[in-house]
């Protein structure tokens, strides 16, 4: 039965908040990586653990929330992740060195992964059965905007304190959140309680999602299939994903119900919201690497331009869940959402070195439309054919194919910037010969510029040859993030057709039989 007047809009406040937490953790820390870094005396491949540990962690429990929130009762797992999320908060803050930090960030990726697909279920059970767009709209907030503004309140938070500020806010929110979890969210039933539990599906899901989400995050950094435990890794997922689907489909008592894949709404939808993912976070990653790496803005500076493309899609939402109401198909607004995210990406690919804030401006602007057009209709068109204890177990699935989505993203796009700026890079090494006039004319202009500040002749070509890689590097980059936004765009723009596989309906209503 669903909530109605004051109390359905405390809840809605309450699991968007506690949602909000998770999200905004998956990219706050690492613009504060560097002063963790100095502040703890560790290298940078070790702090990265601090980004791997939470995400690994997280996405292990994604696909069991399902399961824990039948088990021990919705509500109560609910709680219990917020608690837990807020108590590995204030011990990331108090942490003396990197080993307690990386373990208090995976306490806290365990949690956090129990947060956001329960939050989703809570909010389409607390909506009528026939505003479940708006329900789904007003989750999405959360979802899209958390890794958006993560960087933007990670680098004010820096300005203005030292690193364990950035987990000690968490701390206030979630009491709150658990406060008013407690007091207004209604009980649910323990359908999966004396039940026995499937310990090999439980050990065989954390190896097969672990190691890959583990490749993902650190195979560029190690050489991919050069560094053993890489290759290893990725055979252990490979194997460990096979022999995980075998033993749900065998079992009487899975963690994960694939047989919700019958669906064929939901089975397309689980592709589709790997694609949002990739969109999602492998944007998010490349533009911030492209703004402080190649034009020289700083962490906050970055954060503030991606922050009006983040108020724009929470302007959005609601408008997007009032649209699938009326019975717009979710699969014309998220045809306009891809055109409109191959737009931005077309228009950041001809960027320059002279691209200041207000290039960047309309671009983003028309990612955040784009991003609300997507992130609500793919995911109402995902659930709507679930029913009942389905919901919830379908929420975790389709949770973590995001954030697959994302790995994968921010992992093939790294890649295609490392091999795409030797590529670039030796192509314009042609061009630096003394037989191209562009080229000695800028050589020689160096030197006399070096010599009229009071250089010798020596000094002078030595500073023009290293002025002449400084510009070369630069190009080379310039290009090669240019091609970076040239995939993403292609990418979701050549995913369209798959919408058009999911079933049509004039409004999308959860069943009677979920209250």
């Amino acid at each position: 039965m669903a909530e109605k007047g004051l109390k359905k809009w405390i809840i809605t406040f309450t699991v968007i908040t506690a949602s909000l937490l998770e999200l905004i953790d998956t990219t706050i820390v690492n613009v504060a990586i560097p002063q963790i870094q100095g502040n703890l005396g560790a290298t940078l491949e070790d702090v990265a653990w601090l980004s791997t540990g939470y995400a690994v962690a997280n996405v292990i429990v994604l696909p069991m929330s399902g399961w824990l929130g039948s088990r021990f009762g919705r509500k109560n797992y609910f709680l219990f992740s917020i608690i837990l999320f807020t108590i590995a908060s204030f011990l990331c803050g108090n942490a003396t060195n990197l080993e307690e930090l990386i373990m208090f960030r995976i306490l806290q990726g365990l949690a956090g992964g129990g947060l956001i697909s329960t939050a989703q279920a809570i909010l389409i059970e607390t909506w009528p059965r026939e505003d479940v767009g708006i329900a789904t709209a007003l989750f999405g907030l959360g979802a899209v905007v958390g890794p958006t503004v993560g960087p933007t309140i990670g680098g004010y938070l820096l300005e203005i304190s030292s690193w364990p500020l950035i987990f000690y806010v968490n701390i206030p929110v979630g009491i709150l959140a658990a406060y008013c979890t407690y007091m207004f969210v209604r009980e649910t039933p323990k359908d999966g309680k004396g039940m026995p539990v499937d310990w090999w599906g439980i050990a065989l899901l954390a190896i097969a999602v672990g190691s890959l989400q583990t490749v993902l995050e650190k195979g560029e950094s190690e050489d991919w299939f050069a560094t053993p435990y890489i290759t290893g890794l990725a055979i252990t997922s490979v194997l460990g994903l096979l022999l995980f689907i075998w033993r749900e489909l065998s079992t009487d008592h899975p963690i994960v119900n694939f047989k919700i894949m019958r669906h064929r709404s939901f089975s397309v939808g689980m592709f589709t919201s790997f694609i949002l993912g990739f969109g999602l976070y492998g944007s998010v990653f490349v533009f911030p690497v492209f703004c402080q790496n190649l034009l020289g803005f700083s962490a906050l500076q970055t954060g503030e331009l991606l922050f009006p493309g983040g108020l724009c899609t929470i302007v959005m939402m609601p408008f997007i869940g009032i649209f699938l109401k009326k019975g717009i198909p979710a699969q014309f607004m998220a045809t306009i959402g891809m055109f409109l995210f191959f737009v931005f990406c077309s228009m950041l690919s001809k960027s320059t070195l002279q691209s200041g804030t207000n290039d960047f401006f309309l671009p983003l602007m028309i990612r955040g439309v784009g991003m609300a057009l997507l992130f609500v209709p793919l995911t109402t068109l995902a659930i709507q054919d679930l029913k009942g204890a389905e919901i919830g177990q379908g929420s975790g699935l389709n949770n973590m194919m995001r954030q697959l989505g994302g790995s994968f993203g921010i992992a093939a796009l790294t890649t295609l910037i490392h091999v795409r700026q030797g590529f670039h890079r030796s192509n314009l090494l042609v061009n630096i010969n003394e037989y191209n006039p562009a080229f000695t004319d800028r050589f020689n202009g160096f030197i006399k510029n070096f010599m009229a500040k009071g250089y010798n002749y020596l000094d002078a070509k030595s500073l023009a040859i290293k002025a002449i890689e400084g510009t070369l590097t630069k190009q080379s980059l310039l290009l090669t993030y240019s091609d970076a936004y040239w995939v993403a765009g292609l990418i979701l723009l050549c995913s369209i057709p798959l919408l058009y596989l999911q079933k049509f309906k004039k409004n999308v209503e959860v069943p009677a039989d979920l209250h």
